[in-house]
């Protein structure tokens, strides 16, 4: 009977999914794509080097990409930059692994719990539109200014959108698919395995990305604000106003978009093309 069920599922989903782009096409498209970005970051920084050199603007407002490369040399050197973006990079990981967690779980109550649905739903969805800083001061009261008001604040921002992604995912299966699933004889954990999981699993990836955004920008706006918690990549950021160190602050504003960028190349990427070529679907 599970054979029979794991075999229904596998033909469903078999049929249902759609054909994959040839991988040259897609290898085409994506030296395209970073030719293009290449390009368009090359004629950035040559604008902000001759904006810079000519002194269009103050050195205090608007330094060169040579000061601002500068201070990251030596911020490495002195072994400030790299630990604290190995505090923030942690911490970050900390507070989106669990509202990931949390977020999913919630998600799927809320989409297949049409009570829990109507009575929490509707707080849900306000809550994800307030800012994540608003969470501040809730934390500074509950856990005073240490680690866990940073992971309160982190972990707030981005569970929303993990849950509101995941709801939508699994509400707007088309019931076609489960009636034809379940006639197939697809039930229980094989129905979520070889059916429901790949129909979900673009929303699920949005929501990811989403979440890891949300959570990457709580880090930051906690951090700016703990200024007793001397360590991560907001502190300097934070250092570097106190200081009107204008090279200080575009060089830890880099940095943080660079971390930014590299997790969704290195993490979000693969997963798209895995899952792409696993169940012939794609994130949004």
């Amino acid at each position: 009977m599970i054979a029979a069920e794991t075999s229904a599922g596998k033909r469903l989903q078999r049929n249902a999914a759609p054909v994959a782009a040839p991988s040259h096409v897609a290898g085409r498209n994506g030296l395209r794509q970073f030719a293009l970005q290449a390009v368009f970051y090359a004629l950035l920084f040559a604008a902000w080097w001759i904006v810079a050199e000519r002194g269009i603007f103050p050195a205090y407002l608007l330094p060169s990409p040579k000061d601002v490369g500068e201070y990251l040399q030596t911020s490495v050197a002195e072994e400030r930059l790299l630990p604290a973006i190995g505090t923030s990079t942690l911490r970050g990981a900390i507070g989106y692994v669990v509202a990931l967690v949390v977020g999913t779980v919630l998600g799927l109550a809320l989409a297949r719990i049409r009570l829990l649905d109507d009575t929490v739903g509707g707080a849900v969805v306000g809550l994800q539109s307030l800012p994540s800083i608003c969470w501040f001061p809730l934390a500074l009261i509950w856990f005073g200014l240490n680690e866990k008001a940073v992971q309160f604040v982190v972990i707030m921002g981005a569970v929303f959108a993990v849950t509101l992604a995941v709801r939508s995912g699994v509400r707007n299966l088309p019931p076609l698919t489960l009636r034809a699933a379940q006639s197939l004889g697809a039930t229980g954990i094989n129905l979520w395995i070889h059916v429901l999981l790949p129909a979900i699993l673009p929303a699920f990836l949005s929501g990811m990305r989403q979440g890891w955004a949300f959570a990457w920008r709580s880090l930051m706006a906690a951090e700016l604000l703990s200024q007793s918690l001397k360590e991560g990549v907001g502190h300097l950021l934070a250092t570097g106003r106190d200081l009107n160190d204008m090279a200080m602050v575009l060089g830890v504003i880099a940095v943080i978009l660079f971390l930014g960028i590299a997790v969704d190349r290195i993490v979000f990427a693969p997963l798209e093309k895995i899952v792409a070529s696993r169940w012939g679907v794609e994130g949004a």
